[in-house]
């Protein structure tokens, strides 16, 4: 099989590393790539968002399935231009992808179809959503509706907070268009928990469950960012919360879409929090997390190939995901100053003590190619991520891993994968 992957980042090197383990590939691609992306794929120069010229090159080159990695193109329908000129392609369509691209839908969708989440409100006006917070319980939750990296969320302490949140979102746009609506939400209490599905439309089968860490410093203090680091499985998703998640959260998410008319075949992110009334959904993605997608995927046993395949043809059903029985973690290389202002252009050094090790990994975020170097192009740099027997020896093994890498302005968090010293 000829595959492509779009996407150029650490999720996409991780997709990346695991389909080129698939007996089934022949050739991979991948737009527009990365550094580490290129020492197992051929990158190609097209950008995530010109859809047209993506499929054009997937027509020309006989390319027989395609996966999309990041939201932004999903959301934007690159599924159904692919479908357009009759690609097979991993994803949903962009009436499907609005369950991450729109959080008052999601919002919409859970109230309508009973699903547990946090009570909320949606506000189009800026003054009528400050006029509401002036008599709101304090810390809450401001979202701008849209796509904004994974940063478009604050929580407020008191009122002055979260009116000028409100401004910095929906009138000085903050993030853009994503500000346009705001969603006020109840602030939230407990464990967080990530969970990826895959989904044909009818059956959703889930993978093992991961645990992120968002805040930019130790002790989850800073901003919002895209994701810090991240471990796998969470000893706080016990049994007792996967029955519960399957009874009242995943199905009956799958089976609203497709009575919605937005018949979902993909990958579901379902970001839960561990209240202490029981699994609440905190948010809705439409793709593999990242970093939850550099712990997740080195565990898993299936071939992915197999996995895509059986998703478009309704068939997941007849798939048996199976993971192996041990822990990773992995810690995200950040360039000081992001998820804000950060210098870029450094030279890395280290990456060759990855190779011919079992159970280390180094995926590429933001590198590339300058000469024969490679050198820093995004604020997250790189995941490193090490398997152990227990999260323990993993993240042991990351933070010894971690140490491999030199770069100027390298910058991590120290303290990833804390919350399991509790246990």
């Amino acid at each position: 099989m000829k595959v492509l992957i779009i996407g150029g980042g650490g999720r996409e090197h991780a997709i990346a590393r695991k389909v080129a383990l698939s007996p089934k590939l022949s050739r991979l691609y991948c737009a527009p790539g990365n550094a580490g992306i290129a020492e197992c794929a051929q990158c190609v120069a097209i950008p995530v968002n010109e859809h047209e010229k993506l499929a054009d090159f997937a027509v020309k080159e006989g390319i027989d399935l395609t996966i999309v990695g990041p939201d932004d193109p999903l959301v934007a329908g690159v599924v159904d231009v692919f479908e357009e000129k009759g690609l097979r392609v991993f994803g949903p369509r962009k009436n499907a992808a609005i369950i991450e691209g729109s959080k008052a839908f999601s919002k919409e969708l859970m109230k309508k179809y009973q699903i547990p989440t946090a009570t909320y409100e949606t506000f189009e006006n800026s003054k009528e959503a400050i006029e509401y917070l002036k008599n709101s319980n304090y810390p809450i939750v401001l979202k701008a509706d849209g796509l904004a990296l994974g940063k478009g969320v604050l929580i407020c302490t008191h009122f002055d907070e979260a009116a000028d949140g409100v401004k910095a979102i929906m009138e000085d746009k903050q993030f853009g268009a994503a500000g346009d609506r705001l969603v006020v939400e109840e602030f939230m209490t407990g464990r967080e928990v990530s969970v990826l599905a895959f989904c044909d439309g009818s059956h959703i089968v889930t993978m093992t469950s991961a645990q992120d860490h968002k805040r930019a410093k130790d002790g989850d203090e800073g901003l919002n960012t895209g994701g810090m680091g991240t471990f796998s499985p969470s000893p706080f998703y016990t049994g007792e919360v996967d029955e519960f998640c399957r009874k009242y959260i995943y199905q009956q998410t799958l089976d609203a879409m497709k009575a919605e008319g937005r018949e979902f075949k993909g990958i579901l992110f379902v970001g839960l929090m561990l209240t202490k009334e029981g699994p609440k959904v905190l948010e809705y993605n439409a793709r593999f997390g990242d970093p939850e997608a550099q712990v997740v995927l080195p565990r898993m046993k299936n071939d992915l190939l197999e996995v895509c395949e059986a998703c478009i043809d309704g068939q997941l059903d007849k798939i048996d995901l199976e993971f192996e029985d041990n822990a990773a973690v992995c810690v995200i290389l950040a360039s000081e100053g992001y998820p804000e202002h950060y210098e870029k252009g450094f030279v890395i050094h280290g990456l060759d003590a990855f190779k011919g090790k079992d159970n280390y990994y180094a995926f590429h975020a933001g590198t590339k190619l300058s000469g024969n170097d490679i050198v820093t192009n995004g604020g997250r740099v790189l995941g490193v991520t090490a398997k152990g027997k227990d999260l323990k020896e993993a993240r042991n093994r990351a933070y010894e891993a971690a140490g491999w890498i030199g770069y100027d302005n390298k910058y991590m968090r120290k303290d990833i994968g804390k919350a399991i010293d509790e246990i």
